[in-house]
């Protein structure tokens, strides 16, 4: 595992806060590997989920730094989204 995805790992399980997640959400970070949010918590895996979403690793840090929303990251072509579109809104208001 690259330790970009041990960090994405840890980072997204900060902002999840405890929280859990209703439903599933993959991120795929490319040439990097991939993390999976859903009720059981955050992990690095590449298993289906109700959506994914791919950016590089600059995008990705950015978005999980503050700098990017993920709607403007989405609407500009830095992440590309594939399967449900409302799950990947709720993820990103996690993110914000």
């Amino acid at each position: 595992m690259s330790d970009i995805v041990t960090a994405a790992v840890a980072a997204l399980t900060e902002k999840l806060g405890g929280d859990s997640f209703d439903g599933s959400a993959k991120f795929v970070i490319e040439d990097e590997g991939a993390v999976v949010i859903d009720g059981d918590g955050v992990r690095a895996s590449d298993e289906e989920t109700d959506v994914t979403m791919t950016a590089d690793r600059e995008t990705f840090e950015a978005i999980l730094g503050g700098e990017l929303n993920p709607t403007a990251a989405f609407m500009s072509g830095r992440l590309s989204v594939d399967g449900d579109m409302g799950m990947a809104m709720k993820l990103g208001a996690v993110l914000a």
